[in-house]
């Protein structure tokens, strides 16, 4: 989660929301990592969970990520939620809970939703109150 938390710091540093995302195996290895590229890349798609998938994906040769832990600084949203279910990611990892717009528990129950024919077992993390106070002063900072 630490290193989440560092590349949520650098996404904030570009102007993006504060959110970091690493993609382990099984034996701890990094497969994939990333921060919210959403405006740097133009990209509505691009948060911090689809761009460590992606580069997952392309790192083993598969769309399939099974065996695998994600780990990020922020509930994913439904978006990302049902990313991770069709990739097939064991378990995620959250440090914050998204209260607007989180799908893994908070607003929806994506990840772990019986009908789907995956579920991803999801934990609350270490660093939930750094994660979230980190995401709380950039609002408040962008607001003014």
């Amino acid at each position: 989660m630490q290193r989440s938390l560092a590349l949520a710091d650098a996404a904030e540093r570009r102007g993006e929301v504060p959110v970091g995302a690493v993609l382990v195996d099984a034996d701890g290895r990094v497969l994939g990592e990333g921060g919210n590229r959403v405006i740097s890349d133009a990209d509505p798609t691009a948060h911090a969970e689809i761009v460590a998938l992606r580069a997952a994906a392309a790192a083993v040769g598969n769309y399939r990520l099974p065996g695998t832990t994600l780990y990020v600084t922020l509930e994913p949203c439904a978006m990302c939620a049902g990313a991770l279910v069709h990739a097939r990611v064991e378990r995620v990892v959250f440090a914050a809970r998204d209260p607007r717009a989180g799908a893994g528990g908070s607003v929806l129950q994506v990840l772990d939703h019986p009908a789907l024919n995956h579920r991803c077992r999801i934990e609350q993390g270490p660093l939930g109150d750094e994660a979230g106070d980190r995401l709380r002063a950039f609002f408040r900072a962008r607001r003014g």
